[in-house]
């Protein structure tokens, strides 16, 4: 048993090495200057459309970084958010951003503060723009719809953790004639922004946000070379099916190869 459990120890290690290992050589290739290729992202890419659209428009941004309080999911929420924001502030757009929690509501104001900072627009930047309506699900909803229909938003953005509000939200905008670009890690409410939305991210695009808007060398390595090691390991996969496949999981042949 203590023999088993020192190979599968073993192995494990070296799945890990060999991440880390494309990890950091994917960070010293983007450190020297190498353009590592990242495919398109849809989602992603339509953020400056919905902007520019608003602007065209003179109507506002609406951003929604979820309903729930902060964590990992927010803070990505946030990072994109941030992006947005700096493009609204080149734009000399409006960017409203609804919360359900005060600790978002907190570091919401700070990041769209620091974006019309960075754009050197701080002369447009309203604190007020940035509002916290409630951490009841369906009164946060309700206010949502209010500011939707009053506000005439030009173009939502929906990134974070949504639950049954999720299509709520994403109608009312469509109602509006809003753009809407939308990513969740909920993937019960995926089916609902893909329904009602222009755009919508899946699964791992919604974590790759950060690395793809801001093309930071360390992020794009990260994420990149997460990518080559879980390709890797995808090829270890199907050598050792079609090798059990073939010899049989007994096979004197794998047990050598195993150790």
């Amino acid at each position: 048993m203590e023999h088993a459990n020192l190979k599968v120890d073993i192995i494990i290690g070296l799945l890990t090495a060999f991440i880390l290992g494309g990890i950091f050589w994917s960070r010293f290739l983007t450190g020297k200057g190498k353009s590592l290729f990242i495919r398109k992202i849809s989602g992603l890419s339509a953020l400056d459309e919905a902007v520019g659209r608003a602007t065209e428009m003179g109507r506002p941004v609406m951003f929604i970084p979820g309903i729930r309080g902060f964590n990992i999911v927010a803070l990505q929420a946030l990072i994109i958010l941030s992006h947005v924001a700096r493009i609204a502030a080149r734009y000399g757009s409006k960017v409203i951003v609804p919360t359900a929690d005060s600790v978002v509501f907190t570091l919401a104001q700070d990041v769209t503060r620091e974006a019309y900072i960075a754009e050197d627009a701080s002369d447009h930047h309203d604190p007020e723009d940035v509002r916290y309506l409630s951490d009841s699900q369906f009164a946060f909803a309700s206010g949502v719809v209010g500011i939707l229909n009053r506000e005439k938003v030009a173009s939502a953005c929906y990134f974070g953790e949504f639950f049954a509000e999720s299509l709520i939200l994403a109608e009312t905008g469509h109602q509006v004639g809003a753009v809407q670009v939308a990513g969740t890690t909920e993937t019960m409410q995926i089916p609902f922004f893909l329904a009602a939305c222009d755009y919508t991210i899946i699964g791992d695009e919604f974590y790759a946000a950060s690395a793809y808007l801001s093309r930071e060398p360390t992020l794009l390595g990260s994420l990149v070379g997460q990518d080559i090691a879980k390709a890797a390991i995808m090829v270890l996969m199907i050598v050792g099916i079609i090798l059990v496949s073939i010899f049989g999981a007994d096979s004197a042949i794998l047990k050598a190869l195993v150790g």
